[in-house]
Protein backbone atom coordinates (compact mmCIF):
# COMPACT_ATOMS: atom_id res chain seq x y z
CA UNK A 1 0.00 0.00 0.00
CA UNK A 2 2.79 2.42 0.90
CA UNK A 3 4.44 1.73 -2.46
CA UNK A 4 1.17 2.42 -4.30
CA UNK A 5 0.67 5.68 -2.44
CA UNK A 6 4.27 6.71 -3.20
CA UNK A 7 3.78 5.98 -6.90
CA UNK A 8 0.54 7.96 -6.96
CA UNK A 9 2.18 10.91 -5.25
CA UNK A 10 5.09 10.73 -7.67
CA UNK A 11 2.69 10.75 -10.59
CA UNK A 12 0.87 13.75 -9.20
CA UNK A 13 4.16 15.55 -8.63
CA UNK A 14 5.28 14.87 -12.19
CA UNK A 15 2.09 16.42 -13.55
CA UNK A 16 1.78 19.25 -11.06
CA UNK A 17 0.47 22.34 -12.79
CA UNK A 18 1.98 25.77 -12.40
CA UNK A 19 0.33 28.74 -14.10
CA UNK A 20 1.90 30.36 -17.12
CA UNK A 21 3.54 33.75 -16.74
CA UNK A 22 0.65 35.21 -18.71
CA UNK A 23 -1.86 33.73 -16.27
CA UNK A 24 0.17 34.72 -13.24
CA UNK A 25 0.50 38.36 -14.25
CA UNK A 26 -1.53 39.51 -17.29
CA UNK A 27 -0.14 43.05 -17.08
CA UNK A 28 2.66 44.34 -19.28
CA UNK A 29 2.17 42.04 -22.26
CA UNK A 30 2.17 43.10 -25.92
CA UNK A 31 -0.01 41.30 -28.44
CA UNK A 32 2.31 40.50 -31.36
CA UNK A 33 -0.09 38.51 -33.53
CA UNK A 34 0.65 39.73 -37.06
CA UNK A 35 -1.96 41.65 -39.04
CA UNK A 36 -3.33 40.28 -42.30
CA UNK A 37 -0.52 42.07 -44.15
CA UNK A 38 2.05 40.25 -41.92
CA UNK A 39 3.68 43.65 -41.33
CA UNK A 40 6.27 43.59 -38.57
CA UNK A 41 7.34 40.05 -39.40
CA UNK A 42 9.88 38.83 -41.97
CA UNK A 43 10.41 35.49 -43.69
CA UNK A 44 14.01 34.22 -43.47
CA UNK A 45 15.39 31.10 -45.15
CA UNK A 46 16.37 28.78 -42.30
CA UNK A 47 18.83 25.87 -42.19
CA UNK A 48 18.78 25.60 -45.97
CA UNK A 49 20.76 26.82 -48.95
CA UNK A 50 17.57 27.16 -50.99
CA UNK A 51 16.21 30.68 -51.54
CA UNK A 52 12.87 31.71 -50.12
CA UNK A 53 9.86 30.71 -52.17
CA UNK A 54 8.31 33.80 -53.71
CA UNK A 55 4.91 32.79 -52.39
CA UNK A 56 4.41 33.08 -48.64
CA UNK A 57 3.22 30.07 -46.68
CA UNK A 58 2.02 32.29 -43.83
CA UNK A 59 -1.40 33.90 -43.50
CA UNK A 60 -3.77 35.22 -40.85
CA UNK A 61 -7.26 33.75 -40.85
CA UNK A 62 -10.03 33.76 -38.22
CA UNK A 63 -7.66 35.01 -35.55
CA UNK A 64 -5.03 32.37 -36.25
CA UNK A 65 -1.59 32.64 -37.80
CA UNK A 66 -1.43 29.69 -40.17
CA UNK A 67 1.72 28.23 -41.66
CA UNK A 68 0.77 26.04 -44.60
CA UNK A 69 4.13 24.30 -44.40
CA UNK A 70 4.54 23.72 -48.12
CA UNK A 71 7.03 26.43 -49.13
CA UNK A 72 10.27 25.32 -47.54
CA UNK A 73 12.13 25.71 -44.28
CA UNK A 74 11.74 29.20 -42.80
CA UNK A 75 12.27 31.34 -39.73
CA UNK A 76 9.31 33.72 -39.46
CA UNK A 77 10.95 36.56 -37.54
CA UNK A 78 9.35 39.19 -35.33
CA UNK A 79 11.18 42.34 -36.38
CA UNK A 80 12.36 43.72 -33.07
CA UNK A 81 15.67 42.83 -31.47
CA UNK A 82 15.15 41.96 -27.81
CA UNK A 83 17.15 41.12 -24.71
CA UNK A 84 15.26 39.89 -21.62
CA UNK A 85 11.76 38.64 -22.37
CA UNK A 86 8.98 36.10 -22.06
CA UNK A 87 7.56 34.85 -25.37
CA UNK A 88 4.13 33.22 -25.05
CA UNK A 89 2.96 31.12 -28.02
CA UNK A 90 0.13 28.63 -28.48
CA UNK A 91 0.29 26.12 -31.34
CA UNK A 92 -1.18 22.97 -32.84
CA UNK A 93 -0.42 20.85 -35.89
CA UNK A 94 -3.11 19.97 -38.43
CA UNK A 95 -3.45 16.17 -38.64
CA UNK A 96 -2.86 14.59 -42.06
CA UNK A 97 -3.56 10.98 -43.14
CA UNK A 98 -0.69 8.70 -42.11
CA UNK A 99 1.17 11.77 -40.85
CA UNK A 100 4.38 11.35 -38.92
CA UNK A 101 7.49 13.37 -38.15
CA UNK A 102 5.56 16.59 -37.43
CA UNK A 103 8.12 19.30 -36.77
CA UNK A 104 8.25 23.00 -35.94
CA UNK A 105 9.54 25.27 -33.22
CA UNK A 106 9.26 28.51 -31.27
CA UNK A 107 12.50 30.50 -31.46
CA UNK A 108 14.37 33.10 -29.40
CA UNK A 109 17.80 34.75 -29.17
CA UNK A 110 18.23 34.38 -32.94
CA UNK A 111 20.40 36.44 -35.25
CA UNK A 112 18.54 38.43 -37.91
CA UNK A 113 19.78 36.05 -40.62
CA UNK A 114 18.84 32.94 -38.66
CA UNK A 115 22.38 31.57 -38.51
CA UNK A 116 22.43 31.74 -34.73
CA UNK A 117 19.27 30.46 -33.06
CA UNK A 118 17.69 28.69 -30.13
CA UNK A 119 14.32 27.02 -30.31
CA UNK A 120 11.75 25.14 -28.28
CA UNK A 121 11.15 21.96 -30.26
CA UNK A 122 7.57 21.16 -31.29
CA UNK A 123 6.35 17.75 -32.45
CA UNK A 124 3.57 15.18 -32.20
CA UNK A 125 3.35 14.50 -28.45
CA UNK A 126 7.08 15.17 -28.43
CA UNK A 127 9.48 18.06 -28.06
CA UNK A 128 9.45 20.45 -25.16
CA UNK A 129 13.20 20.96 -25.02
CA UNK A 130 15.59 23.73 -26.02
CA UNK A 131 18.26 23.33 -28.66
CA UNK A 132 19.97 25.29 -31.42
CA UNK A 133 23.09 26.78 -32.94
CA UNK A 134 24.55 29.41 -30.65
CA UNK A 135 27.90 30.67 -29.39
CA UNK A 136 29.93 28.53 -27.01
CA UNK A 137 33.28 30.04 -26.05
CA UNK A 138 32.78 32.48 -28.90
CA UNK A 139 32.30 29.80 -31.56
CA UNK A 140 29.08 28.62 -33.21
CA UNK A 141 28.09 25.24 -31.80
CA UNK A 142 25.02 22.98 -31.73
CA UNK A 143 23.59 22.59 -28.24
CA UNK A 144 20.75 20.22 -27.38
CA UNK A 145 18.98 19.90 -24.02
CA UNK A 146 16.82 16.91 -24.99
CA UNK A 147 18.61 14.53 -22.63
CA UNK A 148 18.07 16.95 -19.74
CA UNK A 149 14.34 17.50 -20.44
CA UNK A 150 12.43 17.10 -17.18
CA UNK A 151 9.28 15.57 -18.65
CA UNK A 152 7.36 15.41 -21.92
CA UNK A 153 4.23 17.58 -21.71
CA UNK A 154 3.61 18.11 -25.42
CA UNK A 155 0.16 17.03 -26.61
CA UNK A 156 -0.65 14.99 -29.73
CA UNK A 157 -1.28 16.45 -33.17
CA UNK A 158 -4.54 18.40 -33.34
CA UNK A 159 -4.43 19.60 -29.72
CA UNK A 160 -3.35 23.06 -28.57
CA UNK A 161 -0.06 23.45 -26.71
CA UNK A 162 1.16 26.45 -24.75
CA UNK A 163 4.85 27.38 -24.72
CA UNK A 164 6.57 30.18 -22.84
CA UNK A 165 10.23 30.92 -23.43
CA UNK A 166 11.81 33.08 -20.73
CA UNK A 167 15.21 34.61 -21.50
CA UNK A 168 16.96 36.58 -18.76
CA UNK A 169 20.64 37.34 -19.08
CA UNK A 170 22.56 34.09 -19.60
CA UNK A 171 19.58 31.89 -18.70
CA UNK A 172 16.69 30.54 -20.76
CA UNK A 173 13.82 28.30 -19.71
CA UNK A 174 10.86 26.68 -21.46
CA UNK A 175 7.46 26.27 -19.81
CA UNK A 176 5.16 23.73 -21.50
CA UNK A 177 1.50 23.12 -20.62
CA UNK A 178 1.91 23.65 -16.91
CA UNK A 179 5.57 23.23 -15.99
CA UNK A 180 9.13 24.15 -16.91
CA UNK A 181 10.53 21.27 -18.94
CA UNK A 182 13.87 22.58 -20.21
CA UNK A 183 16.51 25.06 -19.04
CA UNK A 184 19.81 26.46 -20.27
CA UNK A 185 22.40 28.68 -18.63
CA UNK A 186 25.74 30.30 -19.43
CA UNK A 187 24.33 31.66 -22.70
CA UNK A 188 26.69 33.99 -24.55
CA UNK A 189 24.14 35.41 -26.99
CA UNK A 190 22.23 37.84 -24.78
CA UNK A 191 19.93 39.45 -27.34
CA UNK A 192 18.29 38.59 -30.61
CA UNK A 193 15.00 37.95 -32.37
CA UNK A 194 12.03 35.74 -31.59
CA UNK A 195 9.98 33.90 -34.15
CA UNK A 196 8.38 30.72 -35.44
CA UNK A 197 9.53 27.88 -37.64
CA UNK A 198 8.06 26.47 -40.83
CA UNK A 199 9.24 22.93 -41.45
CA UNK A 200 6.95 21.30 -44.02
CA UNK A 201 3.94 20.72 -41.77
CA UNK A 202 0.78 22.76 -41.45
CA UNK A 203 0.71 24.40 -38.05
CA UNK A 204 -1.49 27.07 -36.46
CA UNK A 205 -0.48 29.66 -33.89
CA UNK A 206 -2.61 31.89 -31.68
CA UNK A 207 -2.25 34.23 -28.71
CA UNK A 208 1.30 35.30 -29.51
CA UNK A 209 2.32 37.64 -26.71
CA UNK A 210 5.53 39.27 -25.58
CA UNK A 211 6.60 40.66 -22.22
CA UNK A 212 9.84 42.62 -22.15
CA UNK A 213 11.70 42.14 -18.87
CA UNK A 214 13.99 44.71 -17.24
Amino acid sequence: MKRLVSLLLLGLACWAQTPSALESDPKGWTDIMPPASLAGWTRVAFLTTEPLNRESQWRVENGLLICQGDKGHEFFRYDKELENLIFHAEWRFTPIPNGKGYNSGVLARCSADGLLWLQAQSGDASGGFLFGDTLVNGLKQRVNMRAQMKENRVKPVGEWNVYEIRAEGPKMSLWVNGAVTSEMDNLEVLKGYIGLEAERYRIEFRNLKLKVLP
